[in-house]
């Protein structure tokens, strides 16, 4: 498995402690997005895309936050004690949803991606820098995007129905003399 691409977008200022979001495209075919760079106590790492750990409160069954004292639908107090803690005693609130099994494989992820950090870096500081856009995010329409399936001379459906729908707008309005609130009463 090889590691194809990886697109950084930089973001906040730069005395906050997230730096940039990235996604890792993987052999052409598979994205890991919202994968983070982090300034830590320690310097930069690589936080995985997670997710927040809740669980169900035991009068009414809502999910709740792990940090709640109290369920948001019912008000029942929750325990305290019931999220687990990590090796340093912090509560574990979240959940990577997806991360590598070994090592070796975390290691060649965090390099690329901070590779590709320090060449965002760099890049963000030359003029006319344009920030990358991540997999996922609205694109500009190219002119090959722009085409439509149905030929170059015919307007897909939905540009049918909304010109047909302004043109009625336009008549109703050339149609009606009435004044503005006139038959509310």
């Amino acid at each position: 498995m090889q590691i194809t691409e990886v697109r950084v977008k930089l973001v906040g200022r730069k005395d906050e402690r997230l730096k940039a979001f990235c996604s890792v495209t993987f052999d052409g075919d598979f994205v890991v997005r919202d994968v983070k760079v982090i300034e830590g106590t320690n310097g930069l790492f690589v936080a995985m895309p997670s997710r927040r750990i809740t669980d169900r409160c035991p009068m009414c069954r809502n999910k709740n936050s792990l940090r709640a004292r109290f369920c948001s639908e019912c008000g029942a107090r929750l325990d305290e004690s019931r999220a687990s803690r990590d090796g340093h005693g912090r509560l574990k609130l979240h959940v990577d949803i997806a991360h590598p099994v070994n090592a070796a494989c975390r290691q060649a992820i965090e390099q690329a991606i901070f590779q590709a950090y320090g060449q965002e870096l760099k890049s963000s500081s030359e003029p006319g820098y344009m920030p990358q856009l991540l997999h996922g995010e609205d694109e500009d329409y190219t002119e090959e995007s722009a085409a439509h399936p149905e030929g170059p001379d015919e307007k897909p459906a939905q540009d049918q129905v909304d010109q047909a729908q302004d043109e009625q707008v336009k008549k109703d309005s050339d149609d009606n003399t009435h004044t503005f609130g006139q038959g509310i009463l």
